[in-house]
C-alpha cells in the first residue's frame, strides 16, 4: 500500500514538473529577458539530419525557373542590382548535372538588398519530392554574399517529418554560366523530431 502511494506521489510530482515552467533562477541572470523555461518531453528524440543538393537557377532560355518580378528605380543601373526580386521554383537534384535525380524544388524568392555588396535575402522553402521525405519542407531564410566561396544561411522551420526543424545550411558555387544560370551545392544540417 505504501508503494502504491509513494509511486502515486511520484506520478504526481513529475506531471507537475512536465506541465509547469520552471522559473528563472540566478544562474539565469544574464538572460533577464527569459521568463521562464520547461522541459516539454524526454520521450522525443531530436536527430541532426545531413543532406547535400544542388540547386540549379536557370534564368535564361525557353523556360526559366527564376524570373525577376519586381525592380526598384535605379535596379538596372545600380552595380549590384539593388532592389530586384526574383521569384524562383528551381531544382533540386542528387548531383551538379541537371540530368541528376529529382528529389525536390526550391520555392520562394531571392532578393538584391545589397548597395555596395552582392548580397540576398534568400527566402525559400526546399519542397522535397521523393522518398519518404516528399511532401516534408525545409524553410530558409537569411542573407546569402553569393561571391563567397562558402555561405552560411539558417533553417527557420520546416513542414511533415522537419517540424520545429533548426539549423543552418551551407552554399557553395558549382558553376556560374556567362548567362547567369548557376549550380551551387547546398549542404544542409538540419536538426528534427
Amino acid at each position: 500500500m505504501a508503494t502504491s502511494i509513494f509511486c502515486g506521489f511520484l506520478i504526481l510530482l513529475f506531471l507537475s514538473c512536465a506541465t509547469n515552467p520552471t522559473p528563472v533562477n540566478s544562474s539565469d541572470q544574464g538572460n533577464s529577458y527569459l521568463i521562464s523555461s520547461r522541459l516539454i518531453s524526454r520521450a522525443t528524440a531530436e536527430k541532426q539530419s545531413h543532406f547535400r543538393f544542388y540547386w540549379h537557377d536557370v534564368i535564361s532560355g525557353p523556360n526559366p525557373t527564376a524570373i525577376r518580378v519586381a525592380e526598384a528605380p535605379g535596379t538596372n543601373t545600380s552595380t549590384t542590382g539593388f532592389g530586384a526580386l526574383i521569384m524562383i521554383d528551381d531544382a533540386l537534384t542528387t548531383g551538379p548535372d541537371m540530368k541528376s535525380k529529382l528529389v525536390g524544388r526550391a520555392q520562394g524568392f531571392y532578393a538584391s538588398a545589397g548597395l555596395d555588396k552582392v548580397g540576398l535575402l534568400m527566402a525559400m522553402n526546399f519542397v522535397f519530392t521523393d522518398g519518404k521525405y516528399n511532401g516534408s519542407t525545409i524553410a530558409i531564410l537569411g542573407h546569402n554574399e553569393v561571391f563567397s566561396a562558402v555561405r552560411e544561411m539558417p533553417i527557420v522551420g520546416g513542414s511533415g517529418l522537419f517540424r520545429f526543424a533548426r539549423g543552418y545550411v551551407q552554399a557553395r558555387t558549382h558553376s556560374l554560366e556567362k548567362t547567369g544560370d548557376a549550380v551551387v551545392e547546398y549542404n544542409i544540417f538540419v536538426n528534427h523530431y
